[in-house]
């Protein structure tokens, strides 16, 4: 007679479902372990490294101070070429102004020839021969085109308001005819030489009547 297959008790099966659920893992708890220590050595290596280093700290510090330098070396550099540009625009400035007023000198010196030849041909008579008063006055006419191609002009302000840069007042006339400070009489002419005034004209000027 066959025997009935024997049933599992209570206490195996409590065994066996304790051996089907799924065990713990301990492995994370280790791989956190594991990554703080790695930290830990690198933090370690990297103060190592920044003592261990002291060329690294010096060559940072020289390459801020050659910057500094180049810094300077480019700012002196554009003042030197500011000022040499300067002085090359002064240096320019008086050349141009002696080539103007070379013959300042000159001119002068000319001056009472020209002045005495106008007076010449104002106090000719009538009774001047006409060869002689063309004469004089063909060479005025000579003589002032020439200062004329040079830069000098005449300053003859007859009727004029009278200018103290340019005119020099001999004494004042009341004359209720004209308007005070009016050059009713030029006695000499003045004369500019390129706009810089030579001589001034010697005028006779008015002024209110009383």
């Amino acid at each position: 007679m066959a025997k009935d297959p024997q049933t599992p008790t209570e206490e195996e099966l409590a065994r066996a479902e304790r051996d089907a659920e799924p065990q713990p893992d301990d492995t994370t708890g280790e791989d956190a372990d594991l990554e703080g220590v790695v930290e830990d050595v690198e933090a370690s290596e990297t103060d190592a490294e920044a003592l261990e280093n002291p060329e690294a700290d010096a060559l940072a510090v020289r390459v801020e101070e050659l910057e500094q330098a180049l810094t300077e070396s480019k700012d002196q550099a554009a003042r030197a070429a500011a000022e040499a540009q300067n002085v090359r625009r002064r240096a320019e400035q008086d050349v141009e102004k002696a080539r103007k007023f070379a013959l300042e000198k000159f001119v002068k010196e000319l001056l009472p020839v020209i002045d005495s030849l106008e007076k010449a041909l104002e106090s000719m008579q009538e009774g001047a021969s006409e060869v002689h008063r063309e004469g004089v006055s063909m060479t005025l006419k000579l003589q002032l085109d020439v200062l004329n191609k040079f830069g000098v002009e005449a300053v003859d302000p007859q009727g004029e308001p009278f200018d103290p840069q340019v005119h020099e007042a001999m004494t004042m006339v009341p004359n209720p005819e004209v308007e005070p400070n009016t050059v009713i009489e030029v006695m000499q002419k003045g004369y500019l030489l390129n706009g810089r005034l030579v001589r001034p004209a010697m005028v006779v000027v008015s002024q209110a009547a009383n």
